[in-house]
């Protein structure tokens, strides 16, 4: 199936391992050019060189730190002038730490919104005119689950993320006159770096150990094993698609049906 994105520009945010980086491979594979971003210098442009590498279509790696608001207009404003468009807006970031309400410091909070929440409105704020130009455009947010169901020691996520949700419905009904299409991607427990993280942090509180852990998370998903970062992306690179062109204000869960109500 031809998703009719060749040619088209697509800034990847959070995208130099993970989810966020079988994204960006999957818009390349579809002969879409990327713009990739995240913090470490020296991973990102690996990942630029890997991408390229086994799709042959340009890819372009600008350092950037989500939390900085200077740092996401740079990468905004370098993309549309290195690659001349911006048709899809990928928001994808990092998680906070894994912590119970009453732990949780009023800093904390301050970085998670930042992180989670003022980085997704700033990327809109710049990219939206670019898509408003040409009357096209998609923005997938990337959630979690837990948007929907919270999850156990994740406060910060649960409240914040569910926050991102109210802000892809209406930003589909703003801009959906403008052909710009909005929707938000739920994903699973998955095989990432973040998981890893959140079970060795479980791991240390619990006592537990990390096989422990992973058998819980597995034993709570009907499919019984934690997804694949390709599973997340080959939905995302759907909805980022021209085939995907009377979808918007959705919530997509990709969780292996770990989440158990209706809507």
């Amino acid at each position: 199936m031809d998703l009719g994105l060749r040619g088209r520009v697509a800034i990847v945010t959070g995208s130099s391992q993970g989810i966020g980086k079988a994204i960006a491979l999957g818009l390349s594979q579809e002969g879409a050019r990327v713009s990739i971003c995240a913090r470490n210098e020296k991973q990102l442009n690996e990942t630029a060189r890997e991408i390229k590498s086994a799709t042959g279509v340009q890819v372009y790696a600008v350092q950037a730190d989500l939390t900085n608001e200077d740092d996401i207009r740079r990468l905004v404003a370098k993309t549309s002038e290195a690659l001349g468009r911006i048709d899809v807006l990928i928001n994808n970031t990092g998680g906070p730490p894994l912590a119970t309400f009453v732990e949780t410091t009023e800093e904390q909070w301050k970085k998670a919104v930042n992180l989670l929440l003022m980085s997704v409105v700033t990327t809109c704020l710049e990219a939206i005119p670019h898509m408003k130009e040409r009357k096209w455009g998609r923005i997938i947010n990337m959630t979690s689950f837990a948007a929907k169901q919270p999850a156990e020691r994740l406060v910060l996520s649960n409240a914040l993320r569910a926050g991102i949700l109210g802000l892809t419905k209406t930003l589909s009904n703003e801009l959906a006159e403008d052909g710009i299409l909005v929707n938000a991607v739920c994903p699973g427990w998955t095989l990432t770096k973040r998981v890893e993280e959140l079970t060795n942090a479980q791991a240390k509180t619990t006592g537990k150990t990390y096989e422990e852990i992973i058998k819980g998370w597995e034993n709570q998903i009907p499919l019984k094993r934690l997804a694949q970062p390709k599973e997340i992306a080959d939905l995302v690179v759907f909805l980022a698609s021209e085939r995907a062109s009377y979808i918007t204000g959705g919530v997509f869960q990709v969780d292996g049906g770990v989440i158990k109500g209706l809507f």
